[in-house]
């Protein structure tokens, strides 16, 4: 169990929270460039750590991201117009720039200074691979921007996608990295989804149920290995990167395309889950992409014109009792993606932490909050730079190998959970 004031800690990530301006010596994903896709094109709410921001692109192709409403009468500017570099309420006319700055106030004499002392919070919004990034933190301790794999293959080698998660970010990651479930939760996808079957890992997964784990520790966070029997004196090995403060890969299976998500707090009873699918070598297949658009793998299949899921919770996520009596799914619940958010959703808006039960299957989980905890406390009081901030921490790369049992994870893996360009990943 935790503590009621440790699950608090790790759970609020508004302004001025501990949790919150730890989140904020990082990049994170705001939103993907197809929401912002063309100079002037209509605005974009945009919910982060608990800000109400809008995100726009204006006249010139420069990306902002400021204070949604503003500063004359608290209009939002989502209602606003875009256009002639910059974004006009639709209530008085007041126009900002991408820097928040006001730059015309219409009701003013055409001397005045006014303008110059109107100026939105805002932040730095910048397109790497298909995701628009911000730093929410001190302009002053910007850090590099990051340099994750997936970001720099070629475009057809990539596919990124988001839905919106009902739950705390926490929780969210805690699924992710916890890979006992997958034998049971995910059984069915092993056999039948198109970016999982067929790999000889599979096998290993559903033929031993007892997984054990050992944990690492990584520059940037935790490597969390999961380990099953294998062929006579060996075991199948799948180690997943946890990168502070919410990036996660999971470990590949095949010649699949790899995968992973960021888990971003709205607030702290909501998260954006951005989804990746990659693959180092070589261009993703035309039935690989149309896969990962309707919703197999790790995506989600989304409302239209939104990222809210066709299943969620306001529908039960269409759960089929039959399907899962007839084993087709084992909870119920279509899709590798929404079989996870159902669940942790179902603890509701951010789990009490006080009565749960963990086994040894959760050591990751337990040395993940203490990493996170103890990182926030070190920036909070001594202003420590925590994991993962530097982009040298983002190469690295999951794995699923099977090794002789004589070997430890750690040390017979050095090589293949780091990125090497042009070298398919390690995946049985």
């Amino acid at each position: 169990m935790l503590r009621a004031e440790v699950n608090e800690f790790l759970t609020q990530t508004g302004p001025d929270t501990k949790m919150g301006n730890l989140f904020r010596q990082y990049w994170i994903p705001a939103l993907l460039a197809e929401e912002l896709p063309e100079k002037d094109c209509p605005p974009v709410r945009v919910k982060l750590l608990s800000e109400r921001l809008i995100a726009f692109r204006d006249s010139e192709d420069r990306l902002g991201l400021i204070d949604e409403f503003c500063a004359h009468r608290g209009v939002s500017l989502w209602f606003g117009r875009n256009e002639e570099s910059g974004l006009r309420c639709a209530y008085h006319g007041w126009k900002y720039d991408v820097t928040g700055q006001c730059v015309e106030v219409p009701s003013e004499p055409s001397n005045s200074t006014f303008c110059q002392n109107v100026k939105l919070r805002s932040y730095p919004l910048v397109q790497l691979g298909d995701v628009l990034w911000t730093y929410m933190g001190d302009p002053e301790k910007t850090p590099p921007l990051p340099d994750f794999e997936w970001l720099h293959v070629p475009a057809n080698q990539t596919f990124t996608s988001k839905r919106f998660q009902e739950s705390n970010w926490l929780q969210a990651l805690e699924g992710g990295i916890d890979s006992s479930h997958v034998s049971f939760l995910h059984s069915s996808g092993l056999h039948n989804d198109p970016l999982f079957k067929g790999a000889k890992g599979n096998e290993y997964n559903l033929k031993d149920l007892k997984p054990f784990f050992e944990v690492a520790d990584a520059d940037g966070g935790l490597f969390i290995a999961a380990r099953r029997n294998a062929e006579e004196g060996h075991y199948y090995w799948r180690v997943t990167p946890w990168i502070m403060p919410s990036f996660t890969m999971v470990p590949p299976r095949g010649d699949h395309p790899v995968h992973g998500h960021f888990w971003v707090p709205v607030d702290d009873e909501n998260c954006w889950v951005f989804t990746y699918d990659y693959h180092p070598v070589r261009p993703l297949t035309e039935t690989e992409l149309q896969a990962m658009k309707d919703g197999h793998g790790v995506h989600s299949e989304n409302i239209p014109g939104t990222y809210i899921p066709v299943r969620n919770k306001s529908n039960d996520y269409l759960m089929d009792r039959e399907a899962q009596k007839r084993h087709e799914t084992f909870s119920g619940v279509a899709g590798i993606a929404l079989q996870d958010a159902s669940l942790q959703e179902s603890m509701g808006p951010i789990v009490d932490r006080t009565k749960e039960r963990l086994t040894t299957t959760d050591i990751g989980i337990v040395k993940a909050r203490a990493k996170l905890r103890q990182a926030a406390l070190d920036l909070a009081e001594n202003g420590t730079i925590p994991p993962g901030v530097n982009p040298a921490h983002h190469r690295v790369r999951s794995a699923s190998v099977v090794l002789p049992k004589d070997q430890a994870f750690n040390e017979a893996l050095k090589v293949e959970l780091s990125v090497q360009p042009g070298v398919r990943q390690a995946s049985v």
